[in-house]
């Protein structure tokens, strides 16, 4: 048995198996799921790693010595179980740990209707109630639950297209790399037969396969995007598309090879779920591009702004009804996915506005492209608040120039804007910067480093 603190984060459950993180664990904190929520029935899913089937069966088996029913999906990726959990209205568990090692596992938690479950809403309860019943030596056997396996991989194929159809696209060539995690499980299915279309899949590592031994499932990270990028060019295809280990986040490549900003994925996804529900409110958060809330409002909708984190943009979609919400990490929220978030309905957005009329990707997404980015770009320091306050101090006085601290501190100016934030695990400053143009964007970012830094 771990800490307990050590492994229950903001947000989930995640740590080393099985120093941090082992079927004891599990079987407690199965337990203490179903005490602190007062589920009567619950639905599971994992993911490929070989110690998650383990840890979703002890976990089973705790939640059924407290007498609930347990739902059995098997494999799935995160929005698969998003959608379990909306479609069969139970609370539910998602066993991954992501894009991190294979040497990690976690657990993703949700009440019905894919509610998250966070350090405010339940999580912590959960950690405390569970190590109670660890210091007890177990949840003991017996309950008057049982365990049902269901696959629900068709239906919530299904349910994807029906909420974006590719039905009338023209023919597509469309490389994805499943990064040998759980989108080589729902690709197919999505992308098959059952979405009706022409489409000419080039799939690259979708061989399950928990020990990541081509690279990384984490698309954020650039290196990791090469094999797609290349596969992109040698074959001439339309687009790229790249998963990560639990598959709730995708990333575009379009047809020179060139990555895709998220944030020009999350304006064109908001100019098409605001065609559908004018006038709807689209969250964003701060290190979005500006042009974001520029094109929603272009399209009749409402722009509302929020901290970086997909705690913070779950409670602000549920808060405003939001229709649809995107962040920087490649996480697209929607309201008709039970406010989740879903890579793969995302990259169903992108094929259909691709394939509805005849221009190359890069064309179709250059109205959404205004600005110049520089990325997320770490400092190590060892005083944050020191290193932020001198780059304060550096830009105060400065004509046009405002500040806000709704998350770090966010300096704007004419044509330019950058945002700087601590890290909360490690001793980092994280900086984002734009700009009207390269030029300017590269300046701004060059000065605030050597502030940093100095």
């Amino acid at each position: 048995m771990g800490d307990l603190a050590r492994i229950f984060k903001a947000y989930d459950v995640r740590g080393v198996v099985p120093d941090e993180f082992d079927e004891e664990t599990a079987e407690a904190v199965g337990a203490a799921f179903v005490e602190v929520t007062g589920a009567d029935r619950l639905v599971v899913a994992h993911d490929m790693r070989t110690s998650s089937e383990p840890l979703a069966a002890a976990f089973a088996r705790g939640a059924v010595s407290r007498g609930a029913d347990v739902v059995h999906a098997g494999l799935g990726s995160t929005d698969l179980l998003y959608y379990a959990s909306g479609h069969l209205e139970l609370p539910g568990v998602m066993f991954t740990a992501s894009h991190n090692p294979a040497r990690y596992n976690g657990m993703k938690m949700c009440r019905a209707g894919a509610v998250p479950i966070g350090r405010d809403t339940g999580l912590t309860e959960i950690r405390d109630r569970a190590a109670k019943i660890l210091a007890a030596g177990g949840p003991g056997g017996g309950g008057s639950g049982r365990v049902t396996r269901a696959d629900l991989l068709a239906g919530y194929a299904d349910h994807l297209l029906t909420l974006v159809g590719l039905s009338g696209v023209r023919p597509l060539k469309v490389v994805v790399d499943a990064g040998n995690g759980m989108a080589g499980h729902t690709v197919p299915e999505v992308l098959g037969r059952r979405a009706g279309a022409p489409i000419e899949l080039v799939p690259l590592y979708f061989e399950l396969d928990g020990s990541f031994p081509n690279h990384e499932a984490n698309p954020i990270e650039p290196e990791n995007l090469r094999d797609l990028q290349q596969a992109v060019l040698e074959t001439g295809a339309d687009i790229g598309l790249a998963f990560d280990g639990d598959a709730d986040r995708c990333w575009v490549v379009d047809e020179r090879g060139e990555s895709v900003s998220p944030s020009t994925v999350t304006a064109l996804v908001a100019a098409r779920e605001l065609a559908k529900h004018p006038g709807s409110v689209v969250i964003h958060n701060l290190i979005t591009s500006r042009g974001v809330p520029e094109i929603v409002a272009e399209h009749g909708g409402e722009p509302v702004r929020t901290r970086v984190g997909h705690s913070f943009i779950k409670a602000e979609m549920a808060r405003t009804g939001a229709v649809f919400g995107g962040e920087h990490s490649a996480h697209y929220y929607f309201r008709d996915f039970w406010f989740a978030d879903s890579g793969m309905l995302a990259a169903l957005h992108v094929l259909a506005a691709l394939g509805e009329q005849d221009r190359p990707l890069s064309e179709v997404l250059a109205a959404y492209s205004r600005y110049a980015a520089s990325g997320e770009i770490n400092s190590t320091v060892a005083d944050q608040a020191a290193a932020t306050g001198r780059v304060r101090a550096a830009f105060a006085g400065r004509d046009g120039v405002t500040f806000d601290e709704l998350d770090g501190l966010t300096v704007s100016g004419p044509g330019w804007w950058f945002n700087l934030r601590p890290s909360n695990t490690e001793p980092l400053l994280r900086l984002n910067a734009e700009a009207a143009d390269e030029i300017q964007m590269a300046a701004i970012r060059d000065e605030v480093l050597a502030v940093v830094r100095s």
